[in-house]
């Protein structure tokens, strides 16, 4: 396998400053984002970052789940996002929360989402 410097050598471990720093990094851009996803009633929810792999999982909920254009929300923006400003980052898996009831995330329409409280 090819790492960054460019050679068949394994690339050095990352330092806890290091990974730090980049799940920082990777927490302020999804910060960045959820404002324009809550605008149509969904939200962004980061779920996991695996800062050596540069394997980021996010979730979309709200009106996200009945979308149909949630998969190039996911591609289109927050994998275009992430990659583009963090050279490190080498892909955004995800997709929509699955136990949110269908027509009640359809209900939500456009507007900021806010979850249902807990029952």
């Amino acid at each position: 396998m090819e790492h960054a410097t460019g050679s068949n050598e394994p690339s050095a471990p990352l330092s806890d400053a290091d990974r730090s720093e980049r799940l920082e990094e990777v927490r302020k851009l999804i910060e960045m984002m959820r404002p324009a996803v809550q605008a149509d009633g969904g939200d962004l929810v980061l779920i996991a970052v695996d800062t050596e792999s540069g394997v980021v999982e996010v979730q979309l909920q709200g009106a996200c789940s009945s979308c149909a254009v949630s998969s190039s929300t996911l591609q289109g923006g927050v994998e275009r996002i992430l990659k583009g400003r963090l050279d490190w980052v080498t892909e955004v898996i995800g997709g929509v929360d699955e136990e949110e009831d269908f027509a009640y995330s359809a209900s939500l329409g456009t507007g900021g989402w806010t979850p249902k409280p807990a029952t």
